[in-house]
């Protein structure tokens, strides 16, 4: 029930935030005056902003599943999965969220957490993780992993991102109802260049909200790393398990995913557009908590 009222209250605010600057500027006045209803825009944006981040985020269990072909374990049936499901309850309680479903899946070192409920996520390890650490680095992995649940990562990520799509579908159609009147002076409707515009300005401005959006994506990793070490009560695995991970080349989850796994891998982006930290900022953050 929070987060639904989390999802509402920012949506009306940003509605409320988009209104008033409109208004202080002028803006609705002069789309209303040239044909352009303001508030079906504000509507349509927030709408269309919203609502394809909530579908993915209620969708995200089901699209990881499928996506890396995770096994779930229903009932554990090696001593392996009967660790790690044990880990996973154990940090689950420690964490104060209900036990998520737990899933292994072939592939290169990582581990991600989805679900749109803490109560009813999911924690996915990779069999190269499993093969390539030892329990106590895969404990810390798996540390992170619930501690990105308990932290409402996924929930304040899908937020974000509705936001960001928001002003994204808002903005573009204003400067592109702005260009197709002022420039090409169109007198009724639309014509094309308000459509050329519009394509123009979401690729731009989706461009600059992947920034602010992949910020918060690394600024996450940190508390989730924090988190790991917390419930653990030493960084030492932690460090250990980024360590690691910064010696192999960690498995290139599909795009959807990337945010969520414990690492990033796959082809080195600008910094600005990475979903995670270097690991060397990681390790010096964690074993400055532990100075």
């Amino acid at each position: 029930m929070k987060r639904i009222m989390l999802f509402l209250l920012t949506n009306l605010a940003v509605m409320l935030v988009l209104s008033i600057t409109a208004s202080i500027l002028g803006v609705n006045r002069w789309l209303t005056a040239n044909g352009m209803d303001f508030g079906s825009l504000l509507a349509f944006a927030a709408l269309l902003g919203f609502g394809g981040a909530i579908i993915s985020l209620l969708m995200s269990k089901f699209i990881a599943k499928m996506s890396v072909g995770a096994h779930v374990i229903e009932a554990p049936q090696t001593a392996d999965e009967q660790w790690i499901v044990s880990t996973v309850r154990r940090y689950a309680e420690k964490a104060g969220i209900g036990m998520p479903e737990v899933a292994i899946y072939e592939g290169a070192p990582n581990a991600f957490a989805t679900g749109a409920f803490r109560d009813s996520a999911l924690v996915a390890v990779s069999t190269g993780l499993l093969e390539s650490m030892t329990r106590d680095e895969v404990d810390a992995v798996i540390g992170h992993e619930v501690a990105h649940i308990a932290n409402g990562d996924m929930v304040t990520l899908t937020l974000i991102q509705g936001v960001v799509n928001t002003f994204v579908i808002f903005m573009a159609r204003v400067v592109g109802f702005f260009v197709d009147k002022v420039v090409f002076k169109t007198e009724r409707g639309v014509g094309p260049g308000f459509m050329i515009t519009v394509i123009v300005c979401e690729i731009v401005f989706g461009i600059l909200a992947s920034i602010i959006v992949a910020w918060f994506s690394r600024y996450r990793e940190f508390r989730a790393d924090a988190g790991s070490a917390q419930m653990a009560g030493s960084p030492r695995n932690m460090i250990a398990a980024l360590r690691r991970l910064g010696g192999v080349e960690p498995d290139p989850l599909p795009q959807a995913l990337q945010s969520f796994g414990i690492a990033e891998g796959g082809n080195k982006f600008l910094a600005l557009f990475s979903s995670h930290p270097p690991i060397q900022e990681r390790i010096a953050a964690l074993e400055g908590r532990a100075a």
